[in-house]
């Protein structure tokens, strides 16, 4: 018995620390992943008159890395100010013609562009509630966001008051699932949307706290 209790204190230990580390390793790769895919070919155009024995030293390489890293996100942002103006939005509704004129570039853009729509500029206010539905059975239960009452034939056809729940996939939250569901089969959480994001998008790991006695 104490033998057992041990091995869960360790697997409980284990967990706490995975999920302690988690985010920092993640923090690192994505921090790598943008100096080398991002400041290493930005560094070739922006530090070219710098002698290669120079760049390609370890410390002098890293510098050279960050700061084109750096200049490429300044660069972005000007670009999205400029969007602001005439000259800019003519500049950017130029350069999406030509885009959309390329057969697979114009395929692999509108669906980045469609996704960005969907979670940024705050469209994630659509979303009205975290909600719990039986799906995709009786038996289990799926985390969704309220989106409002159905409307249209559907609600017309149905014999009680049905609402809209969009059910996102793991770990991809920008496809999913619109539920047509009873009201009173719903079950409404005390978690934010952004908490209920997260939950998905981490697969169950990431999950917000919860006060049980305010949910008595």
């Amino acid at each position: 018995m104490y033998s057992g209790a041990m091995l869960k204190s360790l697997k409980n230990s284990f967990l706490a620390g995975l999920i302690i580390l988690l985010p920092i390793s993640i923090t690192i790769v994505v921090v790598n992943f943008m100096l080398d895919y991002i400041g290493e070919p930005a560094s070739r155009i922006l530090f070219y008159w710098l002698d290669i024995s120079v760049r390609n030293t370890a410390i002098t390489g890293v510098v050279i890395n960050i700061l084109s890293t750096l200049f490429v996100f300044i660069l972005i942002t000007v670009i999205g100010w400029l969007s602001r103006y005439f000259l800019g939005k003519f500049l950017f509704n130029l350069t999406e013609s030509l885009i959309n004129r390329v057969p697979l570039i114009r395929t692999i853009y509108n669906s980045l562009k469609q996704i960005v729509k969907t979670f940024g500029e705050n469209k994630m206010s659509a979303f009205n509630k975290t909600v719990l539905v039986k799906y995709p059975n009786r038996d289990t239960y799926a985390v969704g966001f309220l989106t409002g009452d159905t409307a249209g034939e559907v609600q017309h056809k149905t014999d009680q008051h049905v609402v809209n729940v969009f059910v996102p996939t793991t770990p991809n939250p920008t496809s999913g699932f619109l539920l047509m569901v009873p009201q009173e089969d719903v079950i409404e959480l005390d978690m934010s949307v952004g908490d209920g994001i997260k939950m998905i998008i981490s697969g169950g790991i990431v999950v917000p706290p919860y006060n049980t006695k305010k949910g008595d």
